[in-house]
């Protein structure tokens, strides 16, 4: 190669590095990151040039397994790869566990590559599919207590109430102590109830922004009154392949609970946001074909966030650190999605907890097996 064609093989390299859809990076002899490719820059959440001004050490936690690996190829110049490593930090996020294939560069002394393969999406595909056996037994469940406790309830009621008319009012307050417990058990069988709900969801071309902003005018004129929204809306985004009025349902609860996490009377922010993701395919259950899910939608708020002990479990039913909450709303979420195709997860640190959605588009043709990845369908903000 001559010096003349050496910038042609220089935009080469680039582009190559690119479009590997991991984020490689390349450290120098003292420890700067001199090249970060495009993926790096959003592993790290800053473009190269200001990663150029930084070391690794700078990037990540004191301590981090990834730092140990580095000194180690400097020592002994020859590839290692850590598989499982735990990258997590404030700047990079929670559950950021990653492969990572640390090389020499042998042309270049002191100089190292470092490249970073993401384990949490396959992992939080899996948790999904966790998640929907979860769901599944809450619908056998739900199907048991609406025949076996609903029945006798409702004869406890009409006993108690026709006790109520011989009493006197002390013994009233224990008859009507009665009844409202049995209504308020009732009331939570009937929301297990939804889970039993096997009939197919009635589906077409939904505009996710109509959805967003339907829920965002109920919060904005009720509970979520004190608290300012922000939108980021990719207005060229397709069509996406639901049932309307679950989405909102879908919505409703994540907002409800991003304000309820920021506070009554608290400062805070909520950010709604769409965007086109390619990519991201999944096999369901009943489809003969892996369905895409290039619709990515996330409500992001500044509220105290999720604890680490409950984050694994956060769509089980009957978890939830409300005192009066019954631990349903998020389990009804993901069995909504789930039940749509689509996956959703959750990353959570103080200030800053973000619940994703991934679902498909819509296609002319109709049916899940249209939906595909191409971004010329049915435009949403059309």
């Amino acid at each position: 190669m001559t010096a003349s064609n050496k910038p042609l093989e220089d935009r080469l390299a680039g582009m190559v590095l690119n479009s590997i859809r991991h984020p490689v990076i390349m450290l120098d002899g003292a420890g700067y990151i001199s090249y970060a490719n495009a993926d790096a820059e959003a592993f790290f959440r800053s473009s190269a040039s200001i990663l150029s001004r930084n070391t690794l050490d700078m990037l990540l936690p004191f301590g981090s397994p990834l730092l140990a690996l580095v000194k180690q190829v400097r020592e002994n110049p020859s590839p290692v790869n850590e598989y499982r490593v735990d990258v997590s930090s404030p700047r990079l996020g929670q559950d950021r566990i990653v492969d990572l294939y640390v090389t020499p560069v042998n042309e270049t002394l002191g100089s190292i590559v470092i490249l970073f393969k993401e384990r949490s999406m396959a992992e939080k595909l899996d948790r999904q599919m966790t998640h929907r056996g979860a769901a599944r037994s809450v619908t056998g469940l739900a199907s048991m207590l609406a025949h076996e406790i609903k029945n006798p309830l409702s004869g406890i009621r009409g006993a108690a109430q026709l006790l109520e008319t011989g009493l006197n009012d002390d013994d009233r307050a224990l008859t009507r102590l009665i009844t409202d417990e049995t209504d308020r058990i009732v009331s939570l069988v009937d929301r297990m109830e939804v889970f039993s709900d096997e009939r197919p969801i009635e589906r077409e071309a939904v505009n996710i922004h109509v959805v967003l902003d339907h829920v965002k005018a109920i919060a904005k004129n009720g509970f979520a009154s004190h608290i300012k929204f922000h939108e980021d809306y990719d207005p060229s985004l397709p069509y996406v392949f639901a049932n309307r009025d679950q989405l909102v349902q879908v919505f409703l609860n994540l907002v409800k609970n991003a304000a309820e996490s920021i506070g009554s009377g608290e400062p805070g922010e909520i950010t709604l946001s769409t965007a086109f993701r390619p990519g991201i395919r999944l096999s369901i259950p009943g489809m003969r074909n892996r369905v895409s899910l290039p619709l990515e939608f996330t409500v992001q708020d500044t509220g105290a966030g999720v604890s680490p002990d409950i984050m694994p479990h956060l769509f089980d039913p009957f978890v939830t650190t409300k005192p009066n909450g019954s631990g349903l709303g998020l389990a009804l979420v993901a069995k909504i999605v789930g039940d749509h195709g689509g996956v959703i997860e959750c990353d959570s640190v103080p200030r800053k907890t973000t619940f994703r959605i991934l679902m498909p588009a819509w296609q002319s043709g109709g049916g899940d097996e249209h939906a595909d990845d191409s971004p010329y369908s049915k435009k949403a903000g059309s």
